[in-house]
């Protein structure tokens, strides 16, 4: 398959690249766990199929200690003993805003998110979760693709 390069972000409005690149910075330090952030990255880029973006965050992910059986099986989550409590509100969380088309996240999701996250951290993960769906359409849309090794 071949794929035509297109210019990035950063080259045709390095001013959107850095705003966006500024959100980023702001979550790299709000205080959710580093293995958090990426799980959430990579399962919002499951749901999207954004290929460049898993395979960089599935390594950031290794980096930060996370096993090869919990990202095998992230796409399985609900089905697995493998996700803590806390994961797995973050998890449903990421997958009703990434998921806004098919219908608008249940209280429920938000009440479960109270039971392991402080508002802050709700609003950090809801802040998380629409970056990397921005960073996914970025990614998608720039014509990101992987190279073969």
């Amino acid at each position: 398959m071949s794929h035509r390069q297109r210019p990035t972000l950063r080259e045709i409005a390095p001013d959107a690249y850095r705003a966006v690149s500024g959100v980023e910075a702001y979550i790299t330090r709000c205080g959710l766990e580093k293995s958090l952030i990426e799980l959430v990255k990579m399962r919002a880029s499951q749901i999207n199929g954004c290929a460049f973006c898993l395979n960089m965050h599935s390594q950031h992910a290794r980096e930060h200690g996370e096993t090869e059986q919990r990202l095998y099986l992230l796409d399985a989550w609900r089905e697995t003993p493998f996700y803590t409590e806390r994961e797995r509100a973050a998890l449903a969380w990421t997958e009703h805003l990434t998921r806004l088309s098919s219908a608008p996240p249940p209280d429920a999701a938000h009440d479960h998110l109270s039971d392991s996250f402080s508002p802050v951290e709700i609003a950090n993960l809801t802040v998380l979760i629409g970056l990397i769906n921005l960073w996914n359409r970025i990614a998608v849309g720039g014509g990101f693709h992987l190279e073969a090794a």
